[in-house]
Formats: C-alpha cells, sequence, structure tokens
C-alpha cells in the first residue's frame, strides 16, 4: 500500500516518454521533490503537487482519479494529503544566477525560524489562559448544514465527473489537526457562536500543525482578519503586511520579491489561520469571501455562523471548503470540569466543592429560572472560564450568588456579572511572585478597569482589535494630536536652545532665543506632522530598520531623494523663519528702526535659510541611505519591537545630531564668508558656528524623533499626553505586560489584543456609559478624601472623578469607526 502512489507514478511517467527531469520541469516542481515520491522517501504527497504532476502527464480523467486516490491512501489511515504545497518553493522561479537548491534552503530556514518564534508564542498563549489546568474545556465541534459547505467533489479535488461522498468531520479540541488532514483541499472553516471556543481551536491546530511539521511544510500562522479591508490591499499583500507587523525581521529582502515574508507567502509556505472573520465589515465580507475563493491557498477560518451565513448568501461559499459548527458545552462537562477548578471543602466530605449547589440546580431543576438561566450561559468555554475567575479563583466568592433570581433576571445579566467582576477578580491583591521576578504590582481594580476601558473604548474608535503602542494616540482627534506634538516639540527644541545656549551667551537673551526656536521649529514640525501623519489619518508606524552601513545602493539612492527634497524646504523654512525673528530682534534692540530691522532680519533669514537647507537636505538623505533591516529574531512581542525601535531611533539621533550640526556649523561658516558682498558686513565667529551647530544637531534631532518617529509619538501620547490627562497610567508598559500576565490581555506578534471580543466590548460600553469612572477606595474600602459615597451601593458617588487627579467630567465621542464591531 505504502508503495502503490511511487509504483503508478513511475509507471504513467514511463507511458508518457518522459524523464524525471523533463516531468519536474513541465510540473513546475522540484527533481529532489518527484524522485523523493517515486521512491518512496516522501511519504506525503500533496494535492497540490498531484494534480501539477497529472496535468504535466496529460493524464485522462479516470487516470488523473487513480493517481489522486492512490496519493490519499498513501498518506495512511485513509487520510488524505494536506494541500499545503510540497516543496513549495519549487514554485517560485529562482534569482537570476542563484541554484535552485541555495534558494529552496534559505526559504527552509527561514519558515523553520518563523515556525519557531509562532510555537513559542501560542505556547506562552495557552500558558497565560490556563487551558490546560486543570485539563482543556472540551471544545467539540460537527459538520455544518451542507448550504455553508462546497460541494464534496470539489472537497476532494476530484476532476470533472467524479463524485465523492461527505466526510465525517465531529471531532473535539485534541483532534483538530486530524481533522484538518482528512480534507483533501486543506481548507475548513470553523463556525462558533460568541465565545465558543474559535480562537482557543485555532491556536489548538497551529500548535499541532507546528509539532508535526516537517522542514518544507507551510507554517501556520494565526492572522486576524477583521483587520483586512479586501478592497484596499489583495489578500496575499495583506499577509504580507501583517508577518512583516508581527516578525519585523522578515522585512529584509528576499530572494524573491522585496521581502522575505513577501516570499514566504508567494511561495506558499504559510498556513493562514485566519481568525474572526465576522469582524470585518459588514459591507466588506462579500469581497472578502471573493478575494479568499480567487486564491487556492490552504487555510483555516473562523466565524461566527450568522455573518458566515450572509456572506455565503450574497457571493458564494468558501471554495473547496469543509465547515464545522462548534457544539455547547454540557451540564455533565461542567460537572466534570469546574469542582477540578477550586479547592476542596474543609471539613466534612472531601468531595464537596463551592460548585456543587450550582451542579446540582442544573442537573435536578433545570427547567427553574435560575437553572435556566445558568444553562444557557455556562454552555460556551468564555463563560466558563470568567464564571472559573470570578469564583473558583477568588476566594471568599460563593457561586451560589449566581442562583439569586432577584439580582439576575436574565441569561443577559449573569454574562454581564461575569464579565464586570472578571477585571476585579483578576486584580485582586495576590501575595504571590512571579517567577524572577519581585512581587506582582498591586493595580487598584477601579483604576484597571477605567484604564482598560479606555484602551477597549480607543480600540472601537480605531474600529481594530489589535493594540498597538504606536497607534495608542491615534484614538485623539487629528487636531488634538497635531497640537499636542507641536507643543511638546515647541518645550523641548526651546529648552534645548537655552540650556545650551547658555554656555555662550547671557540667560535673558537665550530665553528669547529660545522661545523663538521652540515657536517656529513647533509650528514647523507641526505642519509638517499634519501632512505627513494626521490629515491621513494615520500613525507613524515602528521602524524596522537600523543604521548601518550596507544596504542596495539603488534602492536606498531612490529612497533618499524624497527626503533630501523635505529636508531642503523644511531646512528652508526654517532656517528664513528663524533668521527674520533673530535679525529683527536684534535690530530692533540696538535701536537701528523699523526699516532697519527688517532688512537685517530679510539678510539674516536668508543667510540661515540656506545654512538649514544645505544641512537638512543631506541629514535627512543621509538616513536613509543607511537602513538596513532588522534580524528575524529582533521583535517577538510588543515590547521587544518597542526596544528595537527605540534603539533605532538612537541611533537615528546620534546619527542626525552629529551630521545635522556638523553640516550647520560648516555651512554658517562658509555662507557667512561669502555672502558679504552681496548682502553687506556680517558680524560672526566660529563660536557663533559652535554654538549654532550643537543647538542645531540636538534640537534638531529631538524635534524629529518626536514628530515623525513611532518611538517619539510613543512618549508624546503614552508617556506625557494619554497619564497627565488621567486616560493611562504613568507606566504604560508595566500595565500593559501586567494585564498580560494577568490574562485580560493576549500577545498577537507585535501587538496586544483583549482576551475576547466580548470583555473587549464590555469594557468600551462601560467606560462610554453614563455611570462614569468610579473612584478606587483607599485602605479599609474607605473613599478617598474629598469623595463621597453612594450609600446603595457602597461605592463613590459620580463627582466627575477620573483616574490621573483631573476634577472633570468627560463623555467619550462616539466611535467613529469604519464598522459596527460587534462581540465575537
Amino acid at each position: 500500500m505504502a508503495s502503490e502512489f511511487s509504483a503508478l507514478l513511475r509507471r504513467l511517467r514511463h507511458d508518457a516518454g518522459m524523464t524525471q527531469e523533463t516531468l519536474a520541469e513541465r510540473a513546475g516542481v522540484g527533481v529532489r521533490t518527484l524522485r523523493g515520491l517515486e521512491t518512496g522517501e516522501r511519504t506525503d504527497p500533496r494535492v497540490t503537487t498531484v494534480r501539477l504532476l497529472a496535468d504535466a502527464l496529460g493524464l485522462a480523467a479516470a487516470e488523473r482519479e487513480d493517481l489522486l486516490a492512490a496519493a490519499i491512501r498513501r498518506t495512511g489511515q485513509g487520510d488524505p494529503p494536506d494541500d499545503s504545497p510540497d516543496d513549495s518553493a519549487d514554485h517560485v522561479p529562482p534569482v537570476v544566477g542563484q541554484p535552485v537548491s541555495v534558494f529552496q534552503e534559505a526559504l527552509d530556514s527561514i519558515g523553520e525560524q518563523l515556525a519557531q518564534a509562532v510555537a513559542a508564542r501560542w505556547q506562552r498563549e495557552e500558558e497565560h489562559r490556563q487551558i490546560h489546568d486543570p485539563y482543556p474545556l472540551p471544545v467539540r465541534w460537527r459538520s455544518a448544514p451542507e448550504e455553508l459547505t462546497d460541494h464534496w467533489a470539489n472537497i476532494h479535488c476530484l476532476p470533472a465527473g467524479s463524485v465523492r461522498g461527505p466526510l465525517d468531520l465531529s471531532g473535539r479540541l485534541d483532534e483538530i489537526g486530524g481533522t484538518y488532514r482528512r480534507i483533501p483541499s486543506g481548507r475548513l472553516v470553523v463556525l462558533g457562536r460568541p465565545g465558543s471556543g474559535k480562537t482557543v481551536l485555532a491556536v489548538r491546530f497551529v500548535l499541532d500543525r507546528l509539532k508535526a511539521r516537517a522542514r518544507t511544510d507551510a507554517v501556520p500562522v494565526i492572522f486576524s482578519i477583521g483587520s483586512w479591508d479586501p478592497t484596499a490591499i489583495t489578500f496575499r499583500d495583506w499577509l504580507t503586511r501583517q508577518l512583516i507587523r508581527d516578525h519585523p525581521g522578515l522585512a529584509a529582502p528576499g530572494p524573491v520579491g522585496p521581502s522575505l515574508a513577501a516570499a514566504l507567502v508567494e511561495s506558499s509556505r504559510v498556513l493562514p489561520v485566519l481568525d474572526g472573520f465576522d469582524e470585518i465589515a459588514d459591507g466588506l465580507r462579500r469581497p472578502a469571501l471573493e478575494a479568499l475563493n480567487a486564491t487556492t491557498l490552504p487555510l483555516l477560518l473562523t466565524s461566527r455562523p450568522a455573518e458566515y451565513a450572509a456572506a455565503v448568501a450574497e457571493t458564494d461559499v468558501l471554495t473547496a471548503a469543509a465547515a464545522v459548527n462548534l457544539t455547547d458545552l454540557t451540564p455533565d462537562d461542567l460537572a466534570d470540569y469546574l469542582p477540578r477548578t477550586t479547592r476542596k471543602a474543609r471539613g466534612g466530605d472531601p468531595a464537596r466543592t463551592a460548585w456543587d449547589p450550582v451542579l446540582s440546580e442544573l442537573r435536578e431543576r433545570p427547567h427553574s429560572q435560575a437553572g435556566a438561566h445558568l444553562a444557557a450561559v455556562l454552555t460556551t468555554p468564555l463563560m466558563v472560564t470568567l464564571a472559573r475567575a470570578v469564583y473558583s479563583d477568588t476566594p471568599g466568592h460563593d457561586p451560589v450568588s449566581l442562583l439569586d433570581t432577584r439580582r439576575f433576571g436574565s441569561p443577559a445579566e449573569v454574562e454581564e456579572h461575569l464579565l464586570d467582576k472578571f477585571v476585579a477578580a483578576v486584580y485582586r491583591p495576590r501575595p504571590e511572585h512571579r517567577p524572577g521576578s519581585g512581587p506582582r504590582r498591586e493595580v487598584d481594580p477601579e483604576r484597571a478597569r477605567y484604564w482598560l476601558g479606555y484602551l477597549a473604548h480607543h480600540l472601537a474608535r480605531l474600529d481594530s482589535p489589535n493594540l498597538e503602542w504606536w497607534r495608542l494616540g491615534s484614538g485623539l482627534r487629528r487636531s488634538t494630536r497635531t497640537l499636542v506634538t507641536a507643543l511638546l516639540t515647541c518645550l523641548v527644541t526651546g529648552l534645548v536652545d537655552c540650556a545650551v545656549g547658555t554656555l555662550f551667551d547671557s540667560l535673558g537673551f537665550q530665553l528669547a532665543d529660545g522661545l523663538a526656536v521652540g515657536i517656529i521649529a513647533g509650528l514647523l514640525f507641526g505642519a509638517t506632522y499634519w501632512f505627513m501623519v494626521a490629515a491621513k489619518n494615520a500613525a507613524v508606524a515602528p521602524s524596522g530598520v537600523r543604521v548601518k552601513m550596507s544596504g542596495r545602493p539603488g534602492k536606498a539612492a531612490r529612497r533618499a531623494v524624497p527626503r533630501l527634497v523635505i529636508g531642503l524646504l523644511g531646512g528652508l523654512v526654517f532656517g528664513f523663519g528663524y533668521g527674520f525673528v533673530r535679525g529683527t530682534h536684534n535690530g530692533l534692540l540696538h535701536h537701528a528702526g523699523l526699516p532697519h530691522a527688517l532688512q537685517a532680519g530679510l539678510c539674516d533669514g536668508i543667510i540661515y535659510g540656506l545654512v538649514f537647507a544645505l544641512a537638512a537636505g543631506p541629514s535627512f538623505g543621509l538616513l536613509s541611505l543607511l537602513e538596513t533591516p532588522l534580524d528575524i529574531g529582533s521583535a517577538i512581542n510588543p515590547v521587544s519591537l518597542l526596544r528595537a525601535n527605540f534603539r533605532t531611533v538612537a541611533a537615528q539621533l546620534l546619527l542626525w545630531s552629529a551630521t545635522f550640526g556638523a553640516l550647520v556649523g560648516f555651512g554658517a561658516e562658509v555662507v557667512t564668508r561669502l555672502s558679504p558682498p552681496l548682502l553687506g558686513p556680517i558680524v560672526w565667529s566660529t563660536t557663533s558656528s559652535i554654538k549654532l551647530g550643537l543647538i542645531s544637531g540636538l534640537g534638531g534631532a529631538l524635534s524629529y524623533a518626536l514628530t515623525l518617529t513611532a518611538w517619539g509619538q510613543w512618549v508624546v501620547f503614552c508617556r506625557i499626553w494619554l497619564p497627565l490627562t488621567g486616560r493611562l497610567p504613568w507606566s504604560v508598559v508595566t500595565f500593559l505586560e501586567d494585564a498580560y500576565e494577568r490574562g485580560v490581555l493576549r500577545q498577537a506578534g507585535a501587538v496586544y489584543q483583549f482576551r475576547h471580543a466580548r470583555l473587549q466590548d464590555h469594557l468600551a460600553r462601560t467606560y462610554r456609559g453614563p455611570r462614569g469612572p468610579r473612584q478606587p477606595t483607599g485602605p479599609g474600602g474607605a473613599a478617598p478624601p474629598g469623595q463621597r459615597r453612594d450609600p446603595a451601593s457602597g461605592s463613590p458617588g459620580r463627582t466627575g472623578w477620573e483616574p490621573g487627579g483631573l476634577t472633570r467630567r468627560r463623555t467619550p465621542p462616539p466611535s467613529s469607526g469604519r464598522r459596527n464591531r460587534s462581540s465575537a
């Protein structure tokens, strides 16, 4: 049985009168692949490869079906082969002059590194979600309705006229890998209602797939498909961008295509696991499904049933895709799981736990009001996990309170209660230590709820599930972002001018000079930020480069030309403005009269304009010439990406300040010596050139960093403005990492996401709600000074307080996102 496919393939090739080299060339596969299939060394023929071979051999329908059937039987246990392209790099033309084996080996190595990074990431995620504590909840599924599944002949990849019956795809969480392998097309849709375990299943699929992965197999990668706009970018280009975002090292130039990420995608070495099809905007689901149908990539897609069914009704099912429906948890599942998540009762029967009364109500009185409410709620892994966090993992909380029908009059109220108490439960004071660190930093639950609510509201405004540190300021109005950036730039530049200038001139003179420099720099860089960033309603993406004397000269030169032009214009405007103000000010101080003062200002404006233009242009261009991609392992999580971007900006600051300062100082010396014949006598000294070079180098570098780098925008908004206005804590990184450790957030590559969309929507809704944030209590539960308590609830009354000390009532504007994102 194991050699049937090999023998059949050899016979068909001999009958066609082809050599291995000829068949490999016509089919577009590697000779090594073909030789391995014929000798039996390769035991996992892929459907894509088999179809290419059949086309190259010119087989009739019956022979094609026999070859495919032999390939399916060869994989063993009746499992059909994966549709992941076999030795997929064989289908991509190598670089001219580069051996095919070297090209394939390079992609194999990059794919291996990507697989290791993906495996490490999702293993950590399972640990943080306590998936295996004490054991995974029994996520099960059954085949979806036929109207949501393609024709089985298409799923089996059969030629015209062939018929094959449906597959039995029912299974449970630990069987997802086997279920997927039984699908010849390699395309599966997983449907489930909110909280049913779609993402958990996607994570388990990725880890199972990676565990059994061969070196040349496609790497399964989870993508949050809700951020894809199919009308603006193709599917493969979107996959490439997402890979580069989460793995910045893949931005390096590839052997084929503009980047390593593009080479992996184009060679089908990435198996997309598309999580959250229902999160795509209503009007974009149809074009998204049509774009997916235009590809033959193997993939796994998760969605809520209603949204997927609506998209199917508008166009068609996902081509060649089978579909499964996740089923609800049963009372027996709860009876097995919940008691094992809590401690044994003290005294009496050691087998009794706090969950026994609740489980008894579900078993013995399932039609009572309390039993019916809980039976409707505790049917999804999400709600069971929340119930565990609130009652099993939190001392002093009795799950019997869930049976109080006066408090919870409907299943929706029970769900809201669990979502509301989850943050308080995970932020309760804990004495334990984290491995390799000191005691866990305590955060007041009410403060944490408010800060998390702002983050959720921020995501609602951006209409995105991805919490990207470089976009935390993008939820503000464009005018606010521009004004804050300009003010910070003005302040920093003015302080630098004053601090350095006092080494050369009097404090009074430098205060006036610093005020002028700060205002002009703020206006210039503010305008630059508006036109380059804010007007596009975009954010400054983190730089994926570091300064290094290497790269492709031609490409770097083309990239440097626009920066050279921008630098020339910006330097000219700033220099003329500064020179005009300085010259006019000096003329008025010396009582030269307004006409002579204006004339002096015009002359100084021309001189300084030339100096700064000739310095800023080359400095900006030089940054482009000396950029090269980061190492592939440079960023595996948001914090490492932030640190990598800080190192990039630090290197750019050093280079910019040294180059720009030197060019300004040298240019001042040259221009002041060449201009007297045209502009008249000029009082200037070498000391003035040194002073101007130092101030310009430091001030210009810091202004550039704050305005046009992701790290600088992080400092402006996340380290200064948002904490100052009370929306976020002062140590944002510590708070985000702590929220990840507590299981409120999860990491998805270089971004954070809320643990579940339902939790995000709940926090955003309560943040926007009429209650307003509640004041965290002081020691012993007392309200802080100046706050009154609501005697009915025991919580501080509505006084308009916000974390951060501001005493104003805030009503956030409604979400202006592209789509109305509901819980998933």
